[in-house]
C-alpha cells in the first residue's frame, strides 16, 4: 500500500473538528479555513498513528 491511501485530511495533524452548539464543521487549523475530510492539500502532514500505519505497510510489503 502507498501513503496516498491514507493522504486526505482526516488523517492529518492540522484537521480539527469544531462543534459549536448550532453545527459542527471541520477546519485546516494550518491553512485556516474549512475543509472536508476526504479533500487532499499538497501541505498535508500525517497524525503520528498515521506515519507508524504506513512504515508497517512499507516493511510488510518490502520483505
Amino acid at each position: 500500500m502507498s501513503v496516498n491511501r491514507y493522504h486526505c485530511c482526516a488523517t492529518c495533524k492540522h484537521f480539527q473538528v469544531i462543534k459549536e452548539s448550532s453545527r459542527t464543521y471541520h477546519k485546516c487549523e494550518r491553512l485556516g479555513y474549512e475543509t472536508k475530510s476526504t479533500y487532499r492539500f499538497n501541505c498535508w502532514n500525517p497524525k503520528e498513528h498515521v506515519k507508524k500505519l504506513i512504515e508497517k505497510e512499507a516493511r510488510n510489503t518490502s520483505g
